[in-house]
């Protein structure tokens, strides 16, 4: 399948499912092809074929980008390795999930989480920890007498209840012999970061300035707006440069932003108008310097 079938089939998904869905991100290089979202969550979308194709250096800003924009990333692919996707299962691509059209769509759609997940070695699920040890002691099964039952270690079994995945081989041995279904569906939008917070490094002008007024930017690095800032409950995706290198992503911008539920300007060098492209608000770099406070910056996006 083609990438703009690929992306045009995601986008087809996630409107079924009631998401709101931005423009795709189409420049280049980039670490995010959609924005999705509603009232309750947001979706930071990374559509590829292969997904092996998806870089470390490109997890980290997926993470970075969702991080900052209390989001979700997410990975749509149809293949990894050799192989085609499973659906119903999930794949983790340096810690973020990585899933196909059709697990996309039973999640979204139909409200059917996967319950697997692809690991080294095989499909593995992970096991309702604390039913598992109701159900052991309330058949006065000690951790040996169940381990001997399901033919693994006692340790494996104290793992088990400590939260370790199983294969689907030893969770089948589970359910029949307690008769009780013990493998714990797998939610998509529970995504704990495996990355820590680096120190930022040094950024633009632009940075200094946000920090004077009081807000707290954050310095963006595959995405289309070069700053994500944010003062109070207000989030500000920002683009910074010259006019040639800014303004035909302004739209672009904006549209994000609207999915976002954020505020959309760009700041640029060499510009002296005030003017809106779309919900995208476009200044000069002098004008944010002659402001005082961040309350001035907020109302200029507001008016």
């Amino acid at each position: 399948m083609t990438q703009e079938r690929l992306l045009a089939n995601v986008t087809s998904v996630l409107i079924t499912a009631g998401l709101q869905v931005s423009e795709r991100c189409s420049l280049r290089p980039r670490s995010f092809d959609l924005i999705a979202g509603n009232d309750r969550s947001l979706l930071v979308i990374k559509v590829i074929s292969h997904i092996d194709g998806v870089s470390e250096e490109i997890a980290r800003d997926l993470d970075l980008i969702a991080r900052y924009l209390h989001a979700v990333p997410l990975i749509v692919g149809e293949r990894a390795r050799e192989a085609d996707l499973e659906r119903g299962a999930v794949y983790l691509r340096y810690g973020i999930f990585a899933i196909s059209i059709g697990t996309l769509y039973d999640y979204f759609v139909e409200g059917v989480p996967p319950l697997v997940y692809v690991s080294p070695g095989g499909l593995y699920v992970n096991i309702d920890q604390d039913l598992l040890k109701d159900l052991r002691e309330s058949r006065q099964l000690s951790l040996g007498d169940m381990a001997h039952r399901l033919g693994v270690s006692r340790r494996t079994i104290s793992k088990y209840e400590s939260g370790m995945g199983t294969t689907m081989e030893i969770a089948a041995k589970i359910e029949e012999l307690f008769d009780t279904a013990v493998v714990q569906p797998i939610d998509l939008m529970e995504y704990r970061s495996q990355y820590p917070e680096d120190p930022e490094p040094e950024g633009p002008a632009i940075v200094q300035e946000m920090e004077r007024l009081g807000l707290e930017p954050h310095l963006m690095h595959r995405a289309p707006f070069e700053v994500l800032a944010r003062m109070a409950e207000h989030t500000i995706l920002t683009g910074y440069g010259t006019a040639q290198r800014v303004v035909k992503r302004a739209p672009l911008i904006g549209n994000i932003s609207r999915i976002a539920r954020a505020h959309a300007v760009c700041i640029i060098t060499n510009w002296s108008e005030k003017r809106r492209i779309g919900n995208t608000l476009v200044i000069g770099e002098e004008s944010l310097q002659a402001m005082e406070e961040g309350s001035e910056f907020l109302d200029l996006l507001h008016e």
